[in-house]
């Protein structure tokens, strides 16, 4: 079959390929082939045949790829090509895990996106990489996505911040804090976020409460960076015992 529209590919979430408007259902072997070399591009026999069947010989591995490329939906042009030892994926393929470090890096490397109506929140904060497959490679490769991933939030909530706009900013904050309960730096940008927009008590009970959840989860300090964003007469002292301990409870029930 020839391709009506590009042929997609989802790794974001549960694997998924279209080919023009229609999934294309493929067995596990398939799925674990595209969703490799779907991540990798180009890769040679040998070491897609030891990454896929680790644990069978050299020359059995190689025929479970043979047998694998064989079952692979017919398509013009090919999923993969061949180019001696190397198999390649089709430049046709759209994959959205591309899509997503296309534009996390866009992020990080503009140190934000231009002032624009919608940043791109959704990507950022969409499903993980092939939930409920734990080989190696994909924990590598999920890991990876992961930390592009915070550190792209952590940068959109600065440049919102930046912008005036900073309840899209609490928004990309406090997605970094429910994948990361304790990164500094998340937590940073919703105080941030709260004094830009004159709600000091909010910036204290948060800074608050994530002093005594970083203490009692590792027994150390926010960083003097952290501390230095608040006035010192806005220190812990001069906070409602009960206020704090109600929203550190209810930081850490949110990633539970």
């Amino acid at each position: 079959m020839r391709y009506v529209s590009p042929p997609r590919l989802r790794l974001l979430g549960q694997f998924r390929l279209e080919l023009g408007t229609e999934p294309v259902e493929l067995c596990r072997n398939g799925q674990r082939l595209l969703a490799f070399m779907g991540l990798r591009g180009r890769v040679s026999r040998t070491v897609l045949a030891g990454t896929l069947w680790p644990e069978v010989t050299e020359e059995h591995a190689r025929g479970s790829l043979r047998t694998t490329l064989w079952k692979l939906p017919r398509a013009e042009p090919p999923l993969i090509g061949r180019c001696g030892d190397f198999l390649l994926i089709t430049p046709a393929l759209r994959v959205d895990v591309h899509v997503l470090t296309r534009a996390a890096l866009d992020v990080v490397e503009d140190g934000g996106p231009p002032l624009r109506p919608r940043p791109p929140l959704g990507l950022l904060t969409g499903e993980d990489l092939l939930p409920g497959w734990d080989e190696d490679w994909v924990l590598m490769e999920r890991e990876r996505l992961r930390q592009l991933r915070l550190h792209a939030l952590d940068e959109l909530a600065e440049a919102l911040i930046r912008q005036g706009r900073p309840a899209l900013a609490l928004e990309a904050a406090w997605a970094g804090v429910r994948t990361e309960a304790l990164r500094e730096s998340a937590h940073r940008a919703i105080v941030s976020a709260h004094l830009a927009e004159g709600n000091v008590s909010e910036a204290v009970r948060h800074y608050d409460a994530f002093c005594r959840l970083l203490d009692e989860e590792l027994g150390i300090a926010p960083s003097p960076q952290f501390a230095s964003m608040l006035p010192e007469r806005l220190s812990t002292r001069t906070t409602p015992r009960r206020r704090v301990r109600l929203h550190r409870d209810s930081l850490r029930g949110w990633f539970r």
